[in-house]
């Protein structure tokens, strides 16, 4: 009996510590040699691939440098993600760290942890030049394009201008899936972020074509995504941004990737930090949307 229940101990003692270790980002990461860091495929300039499985963007590589001074020599391994599997994915464990495009909200806060807010961004319409919307009046009776697993559209609808106007929607599977609904003529419009509108209008065909207008229906902050139960891993993140934001480092990364042409058509985003942006890397912070919008 006494067996039995020095067994049951001891597997209790093994299953606890394999949870323990589960939920502690860095010890998992040393043990399994590997960090696994979420992507966009289509969230430029902040997350983007270049085809071949490669990565890159404002939150890659700012991502890059944190896991190299947190996780020095382990090996970073890339899984893409979409806007509907992202929070899922972090959860689970199958994502350590997620760098891409997503919002800070106080429904997904619920759910998973976000490092200091590093990108601010303003959802509006992206149109093509041709038509003759400018604002979100203009948009009744037409056809309005978002992506999957994102908040956009529901914003455009709580909107108090949007009052009383109908229109369809149609969705995309990822951005560039949404805004080849735009490109295509399937869609008058794509309402999302400022950033991915702006980044996959630099890397379309023709540039020229499209503009970005409208009134603004949300002020979002952007960051990087960790699992909830582990805050000695949103720690780590966290002192690494608030130290980057001290020495400049970050101001230097945003001009990189929102002023400077990026890869891979050499093209720039032309976004100039924002004035809510440019305060938090003066007072850093990791508070939800709403806290913005009030």
């Amino acid at each position: 009996m006494k067996k039995h229940l020095f067994a049951i101990a001891i597997a209790s003692l093994a299953t606890s510590a394999a949870f323990a270790q589960a939920n502690d980002t860095i010890a998992k990461a040393k043990a399994a040699g590997k960090v696994v860091m979420g992507v966009r495929e289509s969230s430029a300039p902040l997350s983007y691939t270049l085809g071949d499985g490669r990565y890159t963007g404002y939150h890659v590589e700012l991502c890059q440098r944190i896991l190299k001074a947190v996780l020095p020599g382990v090996q970073i391994d890339y899984t893409p993600v979409t806007s509907a599997n992202r929070i899922p994915l972090v959860q689970n464990g199958t994502v350590d760290i997620e760098c891409g495009s997503t919002t800070n909200n106080a429904t997904r806060q619920k759910d998973v942890s976000f490092a200091l807010t590093t990108y601010v961004t303003e959802v509006r319409t992206a149109i093509k030049t041709s038509s003759k919307i400018k604002s979100v009046a203009d948009l009744k009776g037409k056809t309005i394009a978002t992506t999957t697993g994102t908040t956009s559209v529901a914003l455009l609808r709580k909107n108090k201008r949007a009052q009383g106007i109908e229109f369809k929607e149609v969705y995309g599977k990822d951005h560039a899936d949404s805004f080849l609904l735009l490109e295509s003529g399937r869609a008058d419009a794509f309402v999302m972020d400022d950033n991915i509108l702006a980044g996959l209008i630099a890397s379309s065909k023709s540039p020229k074509d499209y503009a970005i207008v409208g009134e603004t229906l949300n002020v979002e902050p952007i960051a990087i995504m960790v699992r909830k139960d582990d805050p000695t891993f949103k720690k780590a993140v966290d002192d690494y941004i608030r130290g980057a934001m001290k020495a400049g480092e970050l101001n230097l990364l945003y001009t990189k990737w929102f002023i400077q042409p990026i890869p891979p058509k050499n093209t720039s985003v032309n976004l100039p930090m924002g004035k809510i942006l440019a305060g938090l890397v003066k007072t850093p912070a990791d508070l939800p949307a709403e806290e913005y919008n009030k």
